[in-house]
């Protein structure tokens, strides 16, 4: 294969994956379901965290830098954070171990009725398995966007939404990014922010 036709490749594995995902209609109700649970959480007075590792912690603040900054259009700043300051990173990883960096956040700063949206393509990283437990134990709903099988992960989730399974992280995460856009663009809708 040459670089161009790889170009052309992936592109149309892309458009593959997103085509195999949207004929999956239970997949667009769950993406409804955790934008309904968002918007209790943020009308309730509390806020959304969320956290990933990898190209997954970049989807994480992507999300969060959205709804506490801009989207498309102006509006008031929503109440979310992703959990990617690398000072609470770093001590936390040296102090107690990487597998506890997104936990000992949840316990300090998530209260009761928050919400955590983790993102994992396997579904099985500790520190999210970690994050979820922590959650719950704070009373606070978990969304988790995830690919593959769903891992472990899966059944920690109140409401997973999986993307079809593909042999590398990218194409998941392609597909992740596209939710995140759809779930604060369904979040601004259902609060009347915009028009």
């Amino acid at each position: 294969m040459t670089p161009i036709e790889s170009i052309h490749a992936n592109l149309n594995e892309a458009r593959k994956n997103l085509d195999i995902f949207l004929t999956d209609e239970n997949a667009v109700k769950k993406i409804a379901a955790a934008g309904d649970l968002m918007v209790e959480a943020i009308k309730a007075g509390n806020k959304i965290i969320s956290c990933g590792n990898g190209g997954s912690i970049c989807d994480a603040m992507h999300f969060a830098e959205e709804l506490s900054g801009k989207f498309r259009k102006n509006r008031v700043s929503l109440p979310a954070i992703a959990i990617a300051d690398p000072s609470h990173i770093s001590c936390v990883a040296n102090d107690f171990g990487y597998e506890f960096v997104f936990s000992r956040f949840v316990e300090g700063l998530g209260q009761k009725g928050d919400l955590l949206l983790a993102i994992t393509t396997s579904g099985n990283s500790e520190n999210i398995l970690n994050a979820a437990e922590a959650a719950h134990n704070k009373g606070m709903n978990v969304i988790g966007l995830t690919g593959k099988d769903g891992g472990k992960f899966a059944a920690m989730c109140d409401i997973e939404i999986r993307v079809p399974n593909s042999e590398f992280a990218d194409r998941a995460q392609e597909i992740h990014i596209k939710i995140i856009h759809c779930l604060i663009h369904y979040i601004e809708l259902k609060l009347n922010l915009i028009s």
